[in-house]
């Protein structure tokens, strides 16, 4: 026989209940993934807990995302505090963990801090590009997205052309520049002018990823993640042989 059902208050009890426990248990996964983090001393540039918490965030997310894995990736942004310094992560930073120990500072036009990732000269030039277009804040992520960085490594090929809406919309066409170890200056200068023809949202540095920008982490962030999915959508339509 079937059991009686119970009494309206005790479902409601047994909800709220679960509802706490749900909540218990979300606060401490939250918890668990941002643990605090204090404030980092860099030579004499202080970055603020909030900071340092930001880059620890964006971490994870660029793992979640697929744009990053282990120590490949990174990112850099303008100290919102002291004029004309640059925080970034160090080379070879796990980004899944990066606490204030995964950071280093430096001045723009003043050379690479010790630990320093070995772009920080396109770290340098593109914050300092960002930055004249949005008058102050300015922040790059170097995304290893799969989509992005396997759609770059096409030969002869110089324009990466979304043709999902969104990145219609949002992204527009990227440019892909060649690295040059040998006239880094010539280098520079071309991943500057990429940037603006891109409407100064992302540049591809053919198989070296995407270096994406924003006013904050965030944007720059936001412009990766829809860099990757437009150039995923663009590489299933391909394999698919759909006209586009």
């Amino acid at each position: 026989s079937e059991r009686p059902a119970p009494p309206p208050l005790a479902v409601d009890a047994e909800v709220r209940r679960l509802r706490g426990a749900l909540s218990t248990a979300q606060a401490t996964i939250e918890a668990l993934e941002e643990p605090p983090v204090p404030p980092a001393v860099l030579e004499d540039i202080v970055v603020p807990q909030h900071i340092v918490a930001d880059f620890a965030r964006m971490g994870r997310w660029l793992v979640h995302e697929d744009l990053g894995r282990a120590t490949m990736g990174g990112m850099a942004m303008l100290h919102p505090d002291v004029q004309g310094a640059v925080v970034s992560t160090r080379m070879l930073t796990m980004m899944p963990r990066i606490d204030e120990r995964s950071l280093v500072a430096g001045r723009l036009g003043m050379g690479a801090p010790r630990g320093a990732r070995e772009d920080w000269r396109l770290l340098e030039v593109l914050l300092a590009s960002v930055s004249m277009a949005t008058g102050g804040p300015a922040a790059v992520i170097h995304a290893h997205g799969p989509y992005t960085t396997a759609m770059s490594c096409e030969k002869d090929l110089i324009v990466l052309q979304p043709i999902d809406a969104i990145g219609k919309k949002h992204i527009g066409r990227i440019i892909i520049v060649e690295p040059d170890a040998v006239d880094e200056d010539a280098f520079l200068r071309q991943a500057v002018e990429a940037l603006q023809q891109g409407g100064m949202r992302c540049v591809v540095v053919r198989g070296h990823g995407a270096y994406a920008v924003g006013a904050d982490l965030t944007q720059a962030w936001s412009n990766a993640s829809m860099v990757e999915h437009s150039m995923r959508v663009a590489m299933l339509a391909r394999q698919a042989n759909l006209k586009t």
